[in-house]
């Protein structure tokens, strides 16, 4: 039986299933194989919206849902009045999971569903996710990681089945871009989503993030993008600034996961 196989035989024996879906590599993988293993009595995506989520990600989302013939359901999540999540503790993700399993499984109880899950897989366990602390209060399930998927199978078995997303970068929510202890709100979030999205209109591509610190603005880009960034360095220092970034600076170290960690401050 091929992994794939195994998958659906798994997702199949978990009865009526609701994921919580964001259109990346985890969890379009899970949506595509349980809408053709379960079909849409017996399964649903569930698509939170909020400003924290960048309005293209949820756009790729809806499009990967009607290419596939993945049902779908999006509902608006209210992270953001949470004064806890506001503030930005390290532990932020906790309460923006919790505000969305909660939302998950009052679906569940209220429709009948047997199980929500995730797109979590084995390589997950080591990163910091506090997110995932939310998760198993919860009582969501991870197949991927429950069949001890990592990373590279996911994407092996997503270019497999011709997901577009099947080599796309890590794309976590913009909070995580905003220095710990610096307030999350819809501004600062929107100007991480302009300054991004602006990167990427240079052409830039892969891993990057526009690190909020305030006034400044620090961007990561990969290594293999520094002699292109630098030359639009002008075109960029103009943009950020209509942004409201008083100043903005390339990362020497170029992109790196969960560089804000060692960078945690008081407001």
């Amino acid at each position: 039986m091929s992994d794939l196989a195994r998958l659906a035989t798994h997702l199949d024996g978990l009865g009526r299933v609701l994921l919580g879906y964001s259109g990346g590599v985890d969890s379009a993988l899970l949506a595509v194989v349980a809408a053709k293993a379960l079909g849409p009595a017996r399964f649903l995506a569930v698509l939170g919206v909020s400003p924290s989520v960048p309005a293209a990600q949820c756009a790729a989302a809806r499009d990967l849902a009607t290419r596939f013939q993945v049902p779908l359901l999006e509902i608006d999540t209210n992270e953001l009045e949470d004064p806890r999540y506001a503030a930005n503790p390290v532990d932020r993700c906790y309460f923006c999971k919790s505000e969305l399993w909660a939302r998950l499984q009052h679906l569940r109880t209220q429709n009948s569903w047997d199980v929500v899950i995730d797109g979590s897989h084995a390589d997950d366990a080591g990163d910091h996710r506090p997110g995932a602390r939310a998760a198993e209060e919860r009582a969501v399930r991870s197949p991927l990681a429950e069949l001890g998927w990592r990373k590279a199978d996911v994407r092996a078995a997503a270019h497999t089945l011709d997901l577009p997303v099947w080599d796309a970068p890590a794309a976590p929510c913009l909070a995580s871009r905003i220095r710990y202890g610096l307030g999350v709100t819809a501004d600062r979030l929107g100007q991480v989503e302009a300054g991004e999205a602006f990167l990427r209109s240079l052409g830039l591509s892969g891993d990057l993030r526009v690190r909020h610190h305030g006034d400044l603005a620090r961007i990561e880009v990969e290594p293999g993008w520094f002699t292109r960034l630098d030359a639009e360095w002008s075109t960029v220092e103009r943009a950020f600034q209509g942004l409201g970034f008083a100043r903005v600076e390339r990362d020497p170290r170029g992109y790196r996961r969960g560089s804000l960690l060692a960078v945690v401050e008081p407001a």
